[in-house]
């Protein structure tokens, strides 16, 4: 006879939030990242989450390099 939990499908890693993309991608930022945490990402992150957040933190790190200049350079 088998085991009733064999029969059982492995569970999935729960997925990861948008706050939790968030961290990721700040972390990838600054270049810092433990390898235990960064293979907790990958099997929870989705790429389209990590691209979509990444594209707007650069989004708003570019507008706040102009932002910072134009405050410095005006009279």
């Amino acid at each position: 006879m088998t085991n009733a939990n064999e029969r059982q499908p492995p569970a999935a890693p729960p997925r990861g939030s948008i706050w939790r993309t968030v961290k990721a991608v700040a972390w990838g930022f600054f270049g810092v990242r433990k390898n235990s945490a960064y293979q907790e990402d990958i099997a929870r992150l989705t790429p389209l989450h990590i691209i979509v957040v990444g594209l707007v933190a650069v989004m708003l790190f570019v507008g706040g390099l102009i932002v910072l200049v134009k405050f410095v350079v005006a009279p």
